[in-house]
């Protein structure tokens, strides 16, 4: 079965990068994309349940009438829904990704992004859906519950696409963060890119060894690599370096030691995709 990047888009103001980076994702991959809506009733059905407070006398006739209307909203979303995938596939398409696949799916996204996880190389998802677009500095309703379940590399984009230029790893040297360093040197997703391996805490020479380690190992597989380690709490420190060296992607895992491994996804992970002022690409 040849993996796909999937990217998940909807009404929201992430619909278009989130388009736009799995476009980027899929050329550099070289393997098709899919795009993919979700119709979940509970979003697109707004009529209140109003059965336990209608008169008997017109309980008939209004519950009808709710029925009709909850029946036109399904339409209306499932139409909204073909149109958004239509639209994104051309946009893909005239961005010169050959092979563009539509996906309209009835349910939850976390189960449908479950039952396509084997199809999966790569998730693209908007940091913030349709229902929480505006709730700036916060995840998005389904970000954590999707991160706790799909079991691939998750790329969560900000409103507006950006090339990336220059990648930073935030790498704590354990098991799991080496892992995740591995899976970027073997991946044709960064090539040719700078990357910034970055630690959070104390410069001292068990923390050198660890970064000179790991930087060997992209310098290995050909990246020009930069080392730096930087005093204080994870998700301010780290945030901001990405900030000072106007870094375009950030790649961290979703478990790490210390206190990053209290993220399945645990306060520090989930702070500084709140804070970040670029897209995340999250490993597992």
């Amino acid at each position: 079965m040849t993996k796909k990047v999937m990217a998940c888009i909807d009404a929201s103001p992430y619909a278009e990068a989130v388009c736009d980076y799995a476009v980027w994702a899929a050329n550099r991959l070289s393997v098709p994309m899919v795009v993919i809506h979700v119709l979940d009733k509970a979003q697109h059905t707004h009529t209140p349940d109003l059965s336990g407070s209608i008169g008997l006398g017109s309980q008939e006739v209004l519950l009808q009438q709710l029925a009709e209307l909850d029946e036109k909203h399904g339409k209306l979303a499932l139409e909204r829904g073909r149109l958004m995938l239509d639209a994104a596939k051309s946009r893909a398409e005239q961005a010169g990704v050959a092979a563009v696949d539509e996906r309209l799916r009835h349910g939850t996204l976390v189960q449908t992004l479950v039952e396509l996880e084997e199809e999966t190389r790569l998730l693209v998802l908007g940091k913030r859906g349709f229902s929480s677009a505006d709730a700036h500095g916060h995840l998005g309703l389904h970000v954590e519950q999707v991160i706790r379940s799909v079991h691939k590399p998750i790329l969560l984009t900000q409103q507006s696409y950006k090339e990336p230029q220059r990648i930073m790893l935030a790498y704590d040297g354990s098991a799991t963060a080496l892992k995740g360093l591995e899976m970027l040197a073997a991946s044709p997703l960064g090539k040719g890119l700078p990357v910034h391996l970055v630690m959070a805490g104390a410069n001292i020479e068990a923390a050198q060894q660890q970064m000179e380690t790991a930087a060997h190992i992209l310098r290995n597989a050909g990246f020009d690599t930069r080392i730096a380690i930087v005093g204080g709490e994870p998700e301010e420190v780290l945030n901001q370096y990405q900030q000072e060296h106007h870094i375009d992607l950030m790649v961290m895992g979703a478990y790490g030691h210390s206190r990053i491994r209290q993220f399945i996804v645990g306060s520090t992970t989930t702070a500084m995709i709140s804070k970040a002022k670029c897209s995340l690409l999250i490993l597992r």
